[in-house]
């Protein structure tokens, strides 16, 4: 029997959370990209998509997307001790001063959209309060719940947006065509479902955030003479 449809509410949600326009400045990273495309790693639609491809299985599915499902459930039993906890393991894993700026910003920003929309949710005044700042996965997790979104699906929605933001940035910096942006996006989104899937069956003790390339582009962008990307 096949899975029951999202009710239309709930699809609309998540697909305004996944939205480049949801106004938390996620357009404005490339996430090391840029820095990539000046040291010549990526010069080409080809390395363009296979880089975005590596940080979806490599970085996404092992780090930020099963803290996504995590933190969804701690929110959905508001443990809040939990909620924290997971945040400060965000904080404490990001790899790079821009990394670290970047899941802070979008997660305050999101906090902050969140509160005009439930004020009285004690938990989104419970993520405003997080110190230093709610951070993005974190922030994400209680957005989708509070949509009604599943948690399958609110990882994929979570995914899609990145993937969309990373291909936007890929446009700007190689620079490349819309059309070859579209291929990118298409192989990105046969490549979410799996990593998706993966990510919902790892338990805390394999989670984990390494990714030195991806770190070492992220130091050096940020000394970078010539940029467009805030990461």
């Amino acid at each position: 029997m096949p899975p029951a449809a999202l009710p239309a509410p709930t699809l609309l949600r998540l697909m305004w959370l996944a939205s480049p326009a949801l106004p938390v400045g996620g357009f404005s990273y490339s996430e090391g990209l840029e820095a990539a495309v000046d040291a010549g790693r990526v010069h080409d639609e080809a390395s363009a998509a296979a880089w975005v491809l590596d940080q979806l299985k490599l970085a996404l599915g092992r780090s930020e997307l099963p803290l996504l499902a995590q933190a969804w459930a701690a929110w959905q039993q508001a443990d809040l001790p939990r909620a924290a906890a997971l945040n400060d393991w965000v904080r404490c894993t990001r790899e790079s001063s821009e990394f670290r700026q970047q899941t802070e910003q979008m997660g305050r920003s999101l906090g902050e959209w969140l509160r005009q929309r439930a004020p009285d949710d004690e938990r989104v005044a419970f993520l405003g309060r997080l110190n230093p700042a709610p951070t993005w996965p974190v922030a994400f997790a209680l957005a989708a719940l509070l949509a009604s979104a599943p948690v399958r699906e609110a990882l994929l929605a979570c995914a899609f947006g990145w993937a969309e933001n990373m291909v936007q940035a890929a446009l700007k910096a190689v620079p490349l065509g819309q059309s070859a942006g579209q291929r990118m996006l298409d192989q990105a989104v046969a490549a979410i479902e799996p990593v998706v899937d993966a990510a919902l069956a790892m338990p805390d003790d394999t989670r984990q955030a390494f990714t030195p390339m991806l770190a070492i582009a992220s130091a050096q962008h940020e000394a970078q003479y010539s940029r467009l990307f805030r990461s």
